[in-house]
């Protein structure tokens, strides 16, 4: 498994630059998947790994995983960020991301397909993700008014234990969201690369239009 790389007294971090990605489009397919906070990505994510066969990489779970994780280099620099509702450096992100592919890839036999939830955040991360692992085939962009999501992401803070499900962390990660994911969303979308969902609606009939847009990308269910 490839090494983080090193920490730094700045969160700059530099990573080895690649002359091609990691992992081939033509064998390998990643869809990324954006939304706000509470918008409802990880429910949608998890019909999608049933039907469709996908593994599903949270960036934010691999995050908290990797803070808790027992001789983490950057496990507190992690909790840092998170806590105040600002990104991790890219070259965290992206390497955990690359090294759970990997895993999956040669030690759980898994089929290529991968939903990549809550990456990209920004738009370095976009661009060194594409160039260094592997481009994506379209971003699943979850539409949802922030009040909606803040209304979830409250009713969910009260049994999820999540240190970033409080009233003070959302409001920074709605902030954070509009600054620098949705500038990813617009350059994927000037591409024809984003599938756009529109998510207030109940986790069913949201799921309905995934699965008729999944389709018209090419993408069938295996079940």
């Amino acid at each position: 498994m490839p090494a983080l790389p090193p920490p730094a007294d700045k969160p700059q971090l530099s990573a080895p630059k690649k002359d091609t990605p990691t992992f081939s489009p033509d064998k390998v397919s990643v869809i990324f998947v954006l939304g706000g906070p509470g918008a409802g990505k990880g429910t949608q994510c998890d019909r999608l790994v049933r039907d469709y066969g996908f593994t599903h990489l949270s960036a934010g779970d691999l995050l908290r995983e990797e803070q808790d994780r027992e001789g983490s280099q950057f496990g507190s620099l992690i909790k840092d960020y998170i806590k105040e509702g600002t990104i991790v450096p890219m070259e965290i992100t992206v390497q955990l991301l690359e090294n759970a592919m990997n895993d999956d890839l040669t030690h759980k036999q898994g089929n290529g397909r991968f939903l990549i939830d809550g990456f990209p955040r920004k738009m370095d991360q976009a661009l060194k993700f594409e160039e260094s692992v592997c481009p994506s085939k379209f971003t699943l962009f979850f539409d949802c008014p922030e009040d909606v999501m803040q209304e979830r992401l409250l009713n969910r803070g009260k049994t999820s234990g999540r240190a970033d499900d409080n009233a003070e962390s959302i409001k920074k990660r709605f902030k954070t969201f509009v600054e620098t994911s949705m500038p990813v969303v617009e350059y994927f979308e000037k591409e024809g690369k984003v599938v756009r969902i529109p998510a207030t609606k109940a986790p069913d009939e949201v799921y309905e239009e995934v699965k008729q847009k999944m389709g018209e990308r090419g993408f069938e269910m295996e079940k």
